[in-house]
């Protein structure tokens, strides 16, 4: 047997679908027959094929339907069926796109898209007007049309996404920058706190809460009465956000979470993954003594949680003093800054609030 970890397979993003699909409709309604497969370039020149699952031609459109395939990424669109249809539109007016059913509409400001736009993105526009470009080249027909992208069940699938957050109602985004799905990016994730940030900021919000779990955020956002646009899905990510936040400040930020995360944030971590950073109970140990609790227990702990328990609130109070120390240290002066520690049911028990 070998000891080789398995080379997680890639995947392709909703906006590599779209663009495949809206090929394939292209061609259906300009020259009445839809392809069984297509293929579409990416933005770094790979050229994937896809098998249409279904497509329909009606008197004056088309649509196509491709199934994404995610890879061995966990994506909540994996499986999802994606589909464009294509009508003509006025002379000159090249593509105009649509939000059909399961994909959303943009009602905030901050996005790289307009208040009122479908929720289809930059880069996957680009890649549809290049894919029915190439059709048009083809038939010789102008590439003058209206371009409605759906998703079965997007509706749904929206809810587990950032998009409510984002002021993204009615369904998903067609996303994507390369066309391609790396399983278990960390870059999607981050790319959603930025874009928060940036809603946060557009709609003139002075305090934003990044917060590692359900939990805590919960906890925090009732604790100062804030909106949910202003709390941020940190998650492991702190570095990420502030990072961001530095560059793109807001008045004040509370970050929020559990013993165990924002120890590993005192002690300098800004990748909060328990694959990534550890709990350094050495260190811990030392913050215990320092605030006067005697550190053996801590030092004999294998979780930050039994160090917890054994030392009481105290500790927590170190950790949240520690904690803010480290993203002081990030997003700078510019910002005030308070850390809160939350219990698994949801108590506060240290914060940080100079």
């Amino acid at each position: 047997m070998s000891d080789e970890t398995p080379k997680l397979r890639t995947g392709w993003t909703t906006g590599t679908c779209a663009a495949a699909a809206a090929g394939a409709a292209a061609e259906g309604l300009w020259t009445g027959a839809i392809p069984a497969e297509v293929t579409v370039k990416l933005p770094k020149g790979q050229t994937p094929s896809f098998a249409i699952e279904r497509s329909t031609i009606g008197p004056d459109w088309a649509d196509a339907w491709i199934r994404k395939d995610a890879g061995d990424d966990p994506d909540v669109t994996h499986q999802a069926l994606i589909g464009v249809r294509v009508c003509p539109g006025p002379s000159g007016s090249g593509l105009t796109y649509r939000a059909g059913d399961g994909v959303g509409t943009v009602t905030k400001p901050g996005l790289p898209l307009a208040v009122g736009e479908p929720a289809i993105n930059p880069v996957p526009r680009k890649m549809i007007d290049e894919a029915v470009s190439a059709v048009a080249a083809r038939t010789g027909d102008t590439p003058d049309l209206t371009v409605t992208v759906s998703v079965e069940g997007g509706a749904a699938l929206a809810d587990k996404t950032w998009n409510p957050r984002l002021g993204i109602v009615g369904g998903i985004s067609i996303l994507g920058t390369t066309g391609i799905v790396r399983p278990f990016s960390c870059a999607a994730w981050i790319a959603s706190i930025h874009r928060g940030i940036d809603v946060a900021r557009a709609e003139g919000l002075t305090h934003v809460l990044g917060a590692t779990g359900a939990t805590s955020e919960a906890t925090a956002q009732a604790h100062y009465g804030l909106s949910v646009g202003a709390c941020l899905d940190m998650g492991d990510f702190a570095g990420g956000l502030m990072k961001y936040l530095r560059r793109n400040p807001v008045p004040r930020l509370t970050l929020a979470g559990g013993i165990g995360k924002l120890t590993k944030l005192g002690q300098g971590a800004l990748d909060l993954h328990s694959g990534r950073s550890q709990v350094d109970f050495a260190r811990l140990a030392e913050t215990a003594a320092a605030a006067g609790l005697d550190p053996g227990p801590v030092a004999a702990a294998n979780t930050a949680l039994a160090a917890l328990t054994a030392s009481g609130p105290r500790l927590a109070e170190a950790v949240a003093l520690q904690a803010h120390r480290t993203a002081y240290d990030v997003v700078g002066d510019d910002i005030a800054l308070d850390v809160m520690v939350v219990d698994r049911s949801g108590q506060i028990i240290a914060h940080h609030a100079p």
